[in-house]
């Protein structure tokens, strides 16, 4: 009988060599995405930072020419880019897809958002879907369903995943930054319909409140530059928590007068909607009780230090 000790050597050996292959390539993947980041950091720096708007602008521009090229490498979706600070980058807890969102400030009363979709794909290949900032052009931003093409602008820091009926659906948590007077914060739904992002729809309910009100598509709140508006969520109790706001000089017609009172009011998803809840907790906390989500740029999540407020160079 021959012996099958030549043919497990060279099995031995092929497995071997394939190993090596596999992490010669996973190693030169690494370098050059490394590489790309490492061209890119300055312009994202400068889009937020630079003084001058048309060096804001032009960083933009460059940018996201940049990032489209890197994005179209094979497999780069399970690339972080974690070196880029002043870009938002969250994976939905499935690992389904992720947002990349930006800030552009041309001047003191013009905010645009940038960013895109980049869904995981089972070969590695680049689907993206751009983020066209149309907010201005929303009459009615509570009750407005739109796509990628028609985005509400926001810088998300947060993905909530939830599901009903086998259907997932992915809730936002955004910052706005809306004028020189006032912030908003923005909780809004993504759903894919036929594998295309779909921002919206009926799942804000005010059935339980004293006093319902029509169902939204979306929900926001906004508040004065100072006032610390927060929306977090708490993942132990399954309940986005929110500041209850009012005006500090009683003019509740501006929205730029608004500050947090000390209480909470929230949503809790049941039944494929975020159903209202008038008064989250029946006291008021203490300064730093509250559950807490740190949003993106911000190393104090209730100061409002945001990432459109360029720093001095």
């Amino acid at each position: 009988m021959k012996s099958i000790f030549p043919y497990l050597f060279l099995l031995c050996i092929s497995s071997i060599g394939l190993n090596a292959f596999a992490q010669s390539g996973k190693s030169s993947f690494l370098t050059e995405m490394g590489v790309r980041e490492d061209s890119m950091k300055s312009y994202a720096y400068d889009i937020v930072n630079a003084r001058q708007p048309a060096d804001r602008i032009k960083a933009d521009s460059i940018f996201t020419r940049m990032l489209v090229r890197a994005l179209k490498e094979p497999h780069s979706f399970s690339y972080p880019f974690d070196s880029l600070q002043s870009i938002s980058r969250l994976y939905a807890p499935d690992s389904s897809f992720r947002i990349f969102t930006w800030q552009l400030v041309r001047d003191e009363t013009t905010f645009r958002r940038h960013g895109a979709i980049q869904m995981n794909t089972a070969d590695g290949s680049l689907s993206l879907y751009p983020l066209l900032d149309k907010t201005e052009f929303v009459k009615d931003i509570d009750n407005a369903i739109t796509d990628n093409e028609e985005w509400i602008g926001a810088l998300y820091y947060k993905i909530i995943q939830t599901s009903y009926r086998d259907k997932n659906f992915y809730t936002l948590l955004g910052y706005d930054e809306n004028s020189f007077r006032s912030t908003k914060k923005r909780i809004e739904v993504l759903t894919f319909n036929n594998g295309k992002p779909v921002f919206g729809g009926p799942f804000f309910s005010f059935e339980e409140d004293s006093l319902p009100k029509p169902v939204q598509t979306r929900f926001s709140i906004e508040y004065k530059k100072e006032g610390n508006g927060s929306i977090k969520y708490d993942k132990e109790l399954g309940i986005i928590i929110f500041d209850h706001l009012i005006s500090e000089n009683n003019q509740p017609e501006k929205k730029y007068t608004y500050i947090p009172d000390g209480d909470y009011e929230g949503f809790k998803w049941e039944k494929g909607k975020w159903v209202h809840i008038n008064k989250v907790f029946d006291f008021k906390l203490q300064d730093g009780q509250a559950p807490v989500e740190k949003p993106v740029f911000q190393n104090n999540p209730d100061q409002n230090s945001s990432p459109g407020k360029r720093k001095n160079r």
